[in-house]
């Protein structure tokens, strides 16, 4: 297939797709170099438009951006105009989305505290007692064994130990803000669930994976913490 119907092609497909809500489905088979990088070229495009958050596009207008720019001719814009302007449109989205989770955090963790049986920190990490334990309690320092549930404020789940089928293990003192000040407050066969402002969380900066949490976002974890170990000593050097 020529470059330009081959764009043509990826252009058309992602217009028909995302107008009739669908996604490709069938098994490519990377047999050769023509294959191999015609499908790292999709998914490139792919993963820009995902990692950009792309939420509106005019998809006529962008198949037209694409011919003229192959073409070289009669693209409407500079070259040295393009990315400048795709930075600066970004800048702005992100900037409103991250007011945006802002907001609806301050506004989720405002209403929760009224809720009974939700307890709130002088840091202002919220939390409910499930279930209570009997062992010890861990300091900042310790190593804690536990099973986690993590969700969104709208419930969707972004990490879980519980559904991995098997518990984590980290120290006490590398995790965020949120989980450090919790899990003191808790003894080794608790569950406790855990409402966690942005600033006791991810922050600005958010986590990456397939289910992201973004900057400034509020966040939930359901923990059990099975067990408290004392950190290792450090292993002394034999002159």
């Amino acid at each position: 297939m020529k470059i330009k119907n081959l764009l043509l092609f990826i252009a058309g497909s992602v217009i028909i797709l995302s107008s009739c809500g669908q996604t490709m489905t069938g098994n490519v088979k990377l047999d050769n170099d023509i294959d191999s990088l015609s499908y790292m070229l999709g998914a490139d495009i792919g993963n820009s438009f995902r990692n950009a958050s792309f939420e509106e596009i005019n998809y006529d207008v962008f198949l037209k951006g694409i011919m003229d720019a192959f073409e070289e001719k009669d693209l409407k814009v500079s070259k040295e105009e393009i990315k400048p302007y795709i930075q600066k449109y970004l800048t702005k989205v992100r900037e409103e989305k991250n007011t945006k989770n802002l907001e609806e955090g301050k506004t989720f963790l405002e209403e929760n505290k009224k809720n009974d049986g939700v307890i709130v920190t002088e840091s202002g990490l919220q939390y409910e007692i499930i279930e209570e334990g009997t062992g010890k309690s861990p300091i900042a320092t310790d190593i804690v064994k536990c099973h986690y549930h993590g969700t969104l404020i709208d419930g969707t789940v972004f990490d879980s130990s519980v559904e991995k089928g098997e518990p984590a293990e980290f120290p006490l003192n590398r995790v965020i803000p949120g989980w450090t000040e919790g899990l003191q407050l808790m003894k080794e066969g608790a569950k406790y669930k855990f409402y966690i402002p942005t600033e006791l969380a991810y922050g600005q900066r958010g986590t990456r994976g397939p289910v992201p949490v973004q900057a400034n976002m509020a966040i939930i974890f359901e923990v059990e913490l099975l067990e408290v170990k004392a950190p290792e000593a450090p292993v002394k050097k034999v002159n």
